[in-house]
């Protein structure tokens, strides 16, 4: 599952979870859509729809028809997390949530930055790209177990 990720410095972290996720649920009830600029992207069909909105003190998660998004307020930091079934879905998630929190956070000029989620969510990673990113090498694999196309 694609996912992506965008840790905001900001004081003002808990009240723009609190905001974003009142404004996800005001949509969710209303069965409204969440609009963000489709027409501007001029990507496929209508934004996401809002199935449910679960919030505590310092985190919540925002369930879509097309994905996820989970949020977690820490002292100076908004952690942000995005999740969808493909790589399109997981831009229009993106995209929705950084249109929402650089407007309600304008006066702080906030800007998200998203990159890509680690290692577990990649789901066709060679093990040698794994290994490479932890800085060691991989584990020699036993001759009965080589695939013989290998040797060749």
């Amino acid at each position: 599952m694609p996912a992506a990720e965008a840790n905001i410095p900001t004081d003002h972290a808990a009240s723009y979870l609190t905001r974003l996720c009142g404004h996800a649920a005001k949509m969710g009830q209303s069965g409204h859509r969440l609009r963000h600029r489709r027409a501007a992207r001029g990507r496929g069909d209508g934004p996401p729809e809002v199935r449910r909105v679960e919030r505590g003190e310092t985190e919540a998660t925002v369930t879509l028809d097309r994905g996820q998004w989970t949020m977690r307020a820490q002292p100076g930091l908004l952690a942000v997390r995005a999740e969808a079934a493909d790589e399109e879905n997981l831009r229009r998630i993106q995209d929705l949530l950084t249109t929402r929190l650089e407007n309600f956070g304008r006066r702080e000029h906030l800007t998200v930055t998203w990159r890509t989620a680690g290692a577990e969510a990649r789901t066709t990673a060679r093990q040698e790209d794994l290994h490479a990113e932890r800085g060691r090498p991989p584990a020699p694999v036993p001759a009965d177990r080589r695939d013989p196309r290998e040797d060749q």
